[in-house]
């Protein structure tokens, strides 16, 4: 078997798309700048969301927005072209401007110079690796490096993951304020019946991720899969993101936990000093 893979301030209302939260005034409120802007990047990330391209009714019903205000805020993103419309269905998909903006950022924030070391690290494992990063209370895969096995786990680029059910996000979590970083993820989604959803069982394990070093995602989003990570952190203090280890638990088990913690925590810092280097 292979495997492929906000809260809102006080009187707005919270707009959720594809766990991508967003918060949208009322009506009654004044109208401003950042209002906009919300409402864009909530049509901008139900576009990212989906596979292949979406209606502008459908658009409309997943932001909570009118289907005149999608509509509107859909065109404005198009003629920007950070939305494209197929001229046939008048659905939408995500526009050519991000190739161009992703491939600037990429470079610009290096996370490409790390992916020698995690193919490293794939070959010396057998696993596939990830490296996250993250955005609002998900995971963002950035770089991934697929095993060799014939039975493997594996998450493309782009992927995001709930925080509360990976191994990457865990790390996250726990270089921050924990309490506060809890209290900030709103409801722990069941992925399966091994995932976290109490919050002082989830409060113990970030701690425990904080005292080890790394984390541990134990067939808590799927089913026979377990992942080992250990955040990226910067020399100056703060977290870059995470490195992830994952693959099938009849490979990842306890016995070599301590051999993987061991290769990620020198990844992760040849990861770091790559990453804080000065660029061109």
């Amino acid at each position: 078997m292979t495997y492929v893979s906000g809260t809102a301030p006080p009187g707005a209302t919270a707009l959720m798309c594809e766990n991508f939260a967003v918060t949208v005034p009322q009506p009654s409120q004044q109208r401003s700048g950042a209002q906009a802007v919300e409402r864009a990047l909530a049509v901008l990330h139900c576009v990212e969301a989906t596979d292949d391209s979406v209606g502008v009714t459908e658009l409309a019903q997943r932001t909570g927005l009118t289907v005149s205000t999608a509509h509107r805020l859909a065109r404005t993103l198009t003629e920007a072209g950070l939305l494209r419309q197929d001229a046939r269905s008048e659905r939408y998909g995500l526009g050519p401007a991000l190739v161009v903006l992703g491939r600037k950022a990429e470079r610009r924030l290096g996370y490409q110079q790390a992916l020698p070391l995690l193919e490293e690290l794939a070959e010396e494992t057998g696993e596939s690796i990830n490296l996250g990063i993250r955005a609002g209370n998900e995971v963002n895969v950035v770089l991934d490096v697929m095993s060799s096995q014939p039975l493997r786990f594996n998450q493309e680029s782009g992927t995001r993951i709930p925080l509360h059910v990976s191994a990457m996000g865990k790390c996250l979590l726990a270089c921050g304020d924990i309490d506060a970083e809890i209290e900030g993820l709103g409801d722990l989604d069941r992925a399966t019946h091994r995932t976290i959803t109490d919050r002082d069982q989830l409060r113990a394990e970030l701690e425990l991720v904080r005292e080890r070093g790394w984390a541990l995602n134990d067939e808590e989003r799927n089913p026979g899969v377990r992942a080992v990570a250990a955040p990226v952190l910067r020399p100056g203090g703060g977290v870059v993101g995470a490195i992830a280890i994952q693959g099938p638990t009849i490979r990842i088990t306890d016995e070599r936990l301590p051999e993987l913690a061991a290769l990620l925590g020198r990844t992760t810092k040849l990861v770091a000093e790559l990453l804080s280097a000065p660029r061109d």
